[in-house]
């Protein structure tokens, strides 16, 4: 090839120059790390080759050899906490020797990289950003934009305000935590869980019965121009380019401005650093560091603590081992490997487990002066983050988020995933099938359904214990069974019967038909504080030894009941609501007619997303009438669905049954149908015709998990939380591994840092998500 066909990266293009888009090796390697000179792909010089199988397989010949080594400085004192300006204040060339080469893998040559012709291409790789660097400045800048609110203030007639020590809320004596209304010039206390400052919310009240939207923090503002705005229409953090003339307007002078509090991102730095685990004994030594195979750290990218330990969990389950980690299986032959789910999976497996990465970080020089423990580098899964995220409204983002949400994302997209013989479906051994019991107190008949699950939710009771002196809130423990007994047991739904036509209403209850091989259970400590939900941390007692489930498991229908007529097949289905998603919102507090409207609107399956729904529709004249769906059409349901509707998911990747079946169940709406194919992936789907013409051919669905007894389960690991919210706070995982002993013993992996487990009793009170692994 010519030199001429040959362009530095534009700041569209991602650059890999840190680490093989095929495994962990990287940079820091002694051979170094190859980027492809056209398409910037990064591959290893090890022994998998990865560079030289880019050659062969894009054609692409020229490479720059990147090698990077650490200079030694030896580390008398421990690190400091980082913050927002640790990311500037240290550059990459003040850490590391960087060592270049192009080469041309055609004809096993060194080439000039100072040419006219090269050298422009070299330092554009160079000084290009890399996913991670992308990452770690995203997770401490959020990305502000301005608001129709702010372009568009009007404010009242100027005044002067008083600031400084002066100043105080309108509505209290608080002198700090205060926020500006830019429209009217009043002055309101924030929200005091903001940081941990006191205060009233005045400041929201005021916003609230006025409708007046943008306030700024005092205390924020800097002479340069920065300050915390806030618009409480959109309730959002915002920028505005005009603040030097809205703060004038109430005689306060921008440049004559010091900044006295911390703004909301530092404080939501801070606030995360302090959730964080106890990384020594009860006699105060360092946990021991542990390294080998099956215990490789994760690097946080900045608030993906959530995702790190939800992985830990996953790769350390036999179907998942089996699945991705199967280094004499060839690599799909992609042409971009960074944006394959196969290959990032893969290669995570490959990290997580072989071993070689689990070692020591040698910047760690422990001197007599210095006590810190070196524990690893970590694996930066950065590629495999961002295709998780891709096209997601919050998994796209820097924010920290709900792991038990990341979960149930990340098994619909493995399960979307091709899974070619001999390959199996990994997450196929959470499934089961859990079964309903509907009974009318009137007339005493019965109906039973069933719903295919991964996971259950629990509701943990919460019981306050007397306050103690100089202690927080505590709750009294509860035991597992006690969370299951709830689950299952019996409760008292207003529904109308179709054979007697009593109000009465109906008994209900849940029971598994059939049990998983790994149960998932999702432990739900929320409390709502006017509307607001808070997470509190009860402890489960959840002992180490096998337990059995055998009398969770339904007998199904009796001879002595009687079912209830099955309803006319030519109605229109009635929405049914996703039972468990319906219980957790009826559980914060929401009714009954709101939740079903917010678990209609958004696609039937998630909770959360219903009730930043319902904070959105609050409002809404219908908000509590019954949700009534108009009658379709007659014969409706058995009219030929859009045949573009069904191409337009087939280029989603949904099969053609599936996508008929999905359109038919949502009416024809093609967003609520990707919603549908998502919470029933293992729907057979309608063949239509397909299945008149040959109905040999058409497989009865075999129910998945087991009903045979003895069901015997035993925990193997959790991931634990520490914060007021599941979307704030610090997420670790406790595995249970054979170490250097014949028995079982705690491993916390708390990002990179991968040790022996200490407090084992601190790890139940903050459990959040539990896998049991069924045994014999």
């Amino acid at each position: 090839m010519t030199f001429a066909a040959l362009r530095p990266p534009t700041p569209a293009q991602s650059v890999y120059r840190e680490d093989c888009t095929q495994c962990f090796d990287s940079i820091d390697d002694p051979q170094g790390l190859d980027v492809c000179l056209q398409c910037f792909n990064g591959g290893c010089v090890g022994a998998r080759a990865h560079s030289q199988l880019h050659h062969v397989t894009r054609g692409h010949p020229l490479v720059l050899n990147i090698r990077r080594t650490r200079k030694h400085v030896v580390k008398d004192e421990p690190p400091t906490k980082i913050t927002k300006l640790a990311i500037a204040a240290e550059t990459e060339a003040d850490r590391y020797d960087i060592a270049t080469v192009v080469r041309c893998h055609e004809c096993s040559t060194e080439l000039d990289k100072s040419s006219t012709k090269l050298a422009p291409i070299v330092d554009g790789i160079l000084k290009a950003n890399t996913f991670s660097r992308q990452e770690e400045v995203k997770a401490w800048e959020q990305e502000l934009t301005s608001c129709e609110h702010i372009l568009l203030l009007q404010q009242y007639e100027s005044r002067s305000i008083q600031s400084g020590d002066l100043g105080h809320c309108s509505k209290c004596d608080l002198k700090e935590n205060l926020w500006l209304c830019l429209e009217c010039g009043n002055l309101g206390c924030g929200r005091a869980q903001f940081g941990g400052v006191g205060g009233n919310s005045h400041g929201l009240a005021h916003a609230t019965e006025s409708k007046h939207a943008v306030a700024v923090k005092l205390g924020s503002i800097s002479p340069e121009g920065t300050a915390d705005v806030y618009c409480y229409q959109c309730d959002e953090e915002r920028v505005d380019s005009d603040l030097a003339t809205h703060l004038a307007h109430w005689g306060i002078i921008l440049s004559d401005q010091v900044k006295t509090e911390k703004n909301l991102t530092e404080m939501q730095i801070e606030q995360n650093l302090r959730w964080e685990f106890s990384m020594t004994t009860e006699d105060g030594k360092e946990l021991r560091p542990l390294f080998g195979s099956g215990l490789t750290g994760l690097k946080n990218l900045g608030n993906s603590c959530y995702l790190a330990s939800i992985l830990q969990c996953l790769f350390d389950l036999p179907s998942f081992q089996e699945r991705y980690n199967i280094p004499k299986v060839d690599l799909p032959m992609v042409l971009d490997p960074a944006q394959d789910l196969e290959t990032q999976l893969r290669k995570l497996g490959d990290g997580l487990l072989s071993g070689r990465y689990s070692k020591p970080d040698s910047d760690v020089i422990t001197t007599e002066n210095s006590t810190e423990i070196p524990h690893q580098r970590g694996l930066s899964p950065s590629m495999l983050k961002h295709l998780i995220g891709r096209g997601h409204a919050e998994f796209s983002t820097m924010r920290q988020q709900d792991a038990f949400e990341l979960l149930q994302h990340l098994i619909k997209l493995i399960t979307r995933s091709q899974h070619t013989s001999p390959l199996t479906d990994p997450t196929q051994p959470f499934r089961f099938v859990l079964e309903q019991r509907l009974q009318c107190l009137n007339c005493r008949k019965v109906r039973y359904t069933t719903n295919e699950q991964d996971s259950i939710f629990i509701d943990v009771p919460l019981e306050k214990l007397p306050a103690v002196e100089g202690e927080g809130e505590r709750h009294k423990p509860v035991t597992l069974k006690r969370c299951l007994d709830n689950f299952a047991s019996q409760e008292l739904v207003e529904l109308t019967c179709a054979s007697c036509g009593s109000k009465d209403g109906f008994t209900k209850r849940s029971l598994f038909k059939t049990f998983p091989d790994t149960l998932v259970v999702n432990a739900r400590k929320m409390t709502v504080e006017n509307w607001v939900p808070r997470k509190v941390d009860v402890p489960v007692l959840v002992g180490d030894e096998p337990f059995l489930l055998d009398e969770y498991i339904s007998p199904g229908l009796q001879p002595s009941e009687e079912l209830l007529p099955e309803e006319n097949a030519s109605d229109p289905p009635a929405f049914v609501p996703n039972e468990a998603a319906l219980d957790g919102l009826m559980a914060m507090g929401f009714p009954r007619n709101r939740c079903e409207r917010a678990l209609r609107a958004t696609g039937n399956s998630d909770a959360n997303a219903a009730m930043e729904w319902l904070f959105g529709h609050m409002e809404d004249p219908d908000i509590d009438e019954p949700l009534s769906i108009a009658p379709a059409a007659a014969g409706a349901s058995a009219a030929v669905v859009d045949p573009e509707k069904i191409e337009m998911l087939g280029v989603m990747g949904f099969g053609a049954p599936q996508a008929r079946k999905a359109l038919k169940e949502t009416g024809g709406d093609v967003e609520r149908a990707v919603e549908w194919l998502f919470s029933h992936p293992d729907d057979q789907g309608d063949f239509g015709d397909e299945s008149a013409s040959s109905p040999k051919e058409k497989k009865e669905a075999v129910p998945a998990g087991s009903a045979s007894l003895p069901a015997k389960f035993q925990l193997r690991s959790i991931v634990c939380h520490k914060g007021t919210s599941i979307h704030t706070g610090h997420y670790v995982a406790f595995i249970r591994k054979l170490l250097d002993t014949t028995v079982p013993k705690w491993v916390l992996f708390n990002d990179e840092k991968v040790v022996e487990a200490g407090d084992v009793e601190e790890m139940k009170k903050t459990a959040y998500v539990y896998f049991f692994n069924r045994v014999i």
